[in-house]
């Protein structure tokens, strides 16, 4: 039995069959946990998530040139998060994101910047509180891009780093814990007493979570981002045990012995934090009362779970590739709450031995 077949799926979603195909490309994950969400809150998150994913490939598309990318997310950025943005202005933005599609070499991602002008009009659709939310969280996350873009858009070149921890966890509420308070403004919005614990507390884990998300985001792709000339470990966290970006950069490419064994109390010490944001995620999700809301919102804290615990059994090794959680485990998890109906209990005790706190 698959997971969706225990709910029951309403049709709110304003999203045609090709819009929803391209977010299944996208990411199967989160289509996945789009469609397990109770119907009113499909169509602002899956809108939301395929802007964002646009804007994302813009600024992570290193092939372009900088100055390219940065004229096109301005404009998107203008067009998304401005209600009276002009007709000249969505015209020139359809005319760009197509010679931008063009270019583009992974079909999915193709397909989103081709539908892009197809997806805007759907903001419209949405009710006025709705689109406010969607606005403000486009602003945040668009704003953490730009700053991505101007920080590390040289190409590999010449490695560039963050400098300070305030920086970074700047950065990654710039780009997921805004997301994380979206999502609780809409929770608050349509679905009165969904949680447990009070809306202030929910905002704040909420954004705990996300910002656990974008940590492990990071160190899983740390090798990659370090070969594009992006560090996200600030200058001055390297300092204190004699490492420099460059330093980093070569042992990820090299697996130089002595570099990796200075790096193990730092990666020891981003892991703990990552897994402690995380706990705050699975804390949030237990506190939500309806059952797919509950299934959606742990999904992502327990396959990091897992990722984390997958991290720490490779070590700083991991800089010199990538850890994922394996499919037959996916399909595991999934089974392990279809047969537990997700209550508090079965997701709890999945999260613990995700992370590697109980037995499996």
């Amino acid at each position: 039995m698959h997971i969706t077949t225990l709910f029951e799926r309403k049709k709110h979603s304003v999203m045609s069959t090709t819009q929803r195909q391209i977010l299944r490309g996208v990411s199967r994950s989160f289509d996945l946990t789009i469609r397990l969400l109770p119907g009113t809150l499909q169509a602002p998150v899956a809108i939301a998530y395929l802007l964002a994913r646009a804007t994302d490939t813009v600024a992570d598309t290193t092939t372009l040139p900088l100055a390219e990318r940065q004229v096109l997310l301005d404009l998107m950025t203008e067009v998304i998060t401005a209600p009276g943005a002009s007709t000249e202005h969505h015209s020139e933005l359809a005319r760009l994101t197509q010679a931008f599609a063009a270019q583009q070499t992974d079909p999915h991602e193709r397909a989103l910047m081709q539908a892009l002008p197809q997806c805007l009009p759907l903001l419209q659709t949405l009710g006025e509180a709705d689109q406010a939310s969607v606005r403000l969280v486009l602003s945040h996350i668009t704003q953490g891009q730009q700053q991505d873009m101007a920080r590390f858009g040289h190409g590999p070149q010449t490695i560039q780093a963050l400098n300070t921890e305030t920086e970074l966890a700047n950065y990654t509420w710039l780009v997921a814990g805004c997301v994380g308070e979206f999502w609780t403004e809409l929770c608050g919005r349509h679905l009165p007493g969904y949680a447990r614990l009070p809306q202030a507390e929910m905002m704040h884990i909420g954004r705990q979570y996300g910002m656990g998300l974008q940590r492990l985001n990071i160190v899983r792709d740390v090798g990659a981002d370090l070969a594009a000339g992006r560090c996200y470990w600030p200058v001055e966290t390297l300092a204190n045990v004699g490492l420099t970006p460059h330093m980093l950069a070569h042992a990820a490419q090299t697996g130089h012995t002595e570099t990796l064994q200075k790096m193990a109390p730092l990666y020891t010490q981003w892991l703990d934090r990552t897994q402690a944001q995380l706990a705050d995620g699975m804390r949030y999700a237990l506190a939500l009362k309806p059952l797919r809301l509950r299934v959606a919102t742990a999904l992502p804290a327990l396959i990091g779970a897992r990722t984390v615990a997958l991290l720490r059994q490779a070590g700083p090794s991991a800089l010199t590739r990538r850890v994922k959680m394996p499919r037959h485990e996916m399909r595991r998890l999934m089974w392990h709450i279809t047969v537990g109906w997700a209550s508090p209990s079965a997701l709890e005790s999945q999260f613990r031995q995700l992370s590697g706190d109980t037995p499996a």
